[in-house]
């Protein structure tokens, strides 16, 4: 089992920053943001392997930066020129590769008001 526990979020006005973290209670595999917004199914937003390769959705590209620390199993969202758009609850995500599990963080509320 490994427990992710997140820090971040908050009410930021439109063309802001923010940052996320996560920290696992051990290293994993993969570990990334995901966000739901009201009323829409959870996306990914971004995520990154033990070797730092990353994804990103399109709708972030440029605008958000994932990082990861292996050596204290923590991964931060840098989020930039936030627009309302990205309001949701983010959750942050560890991905065991084999056998293949999820793990989920409690979710953290950024508002992004115009």
């Amino acid at each position: 089992q490994v427990q992710l526990v997140e820090s971040g979020g908050g009410l930021v006005q439109a063309g802001g920053s923010l940052r996320l973290s996560c920290r696992a209670s051990r290293i994993i595999d993969v570990m990334g943001w995901y966000r739901q917004a009201p009323g829409k199914q959870r996306e990914l937003v971004a995520a990154i392997t033990i070797g730092g390769t990353t994804n990103y959705a399109d709708s972030v590209k440029g605008r958000f930066t994932i990082s990861r620390d292996n050596a204290k199993n923590t991964v931060s969202l840098q989020m930039s020129n936030l627009n309302p758009e990205d309001t949701a609850v983010y959750y942050c995500n560890g991905h065991r590769v084999f056998p293949p599990l999820d793990y989920w963080g409690q979710g953290t509320q950024v508002t992004v008001s115009s």
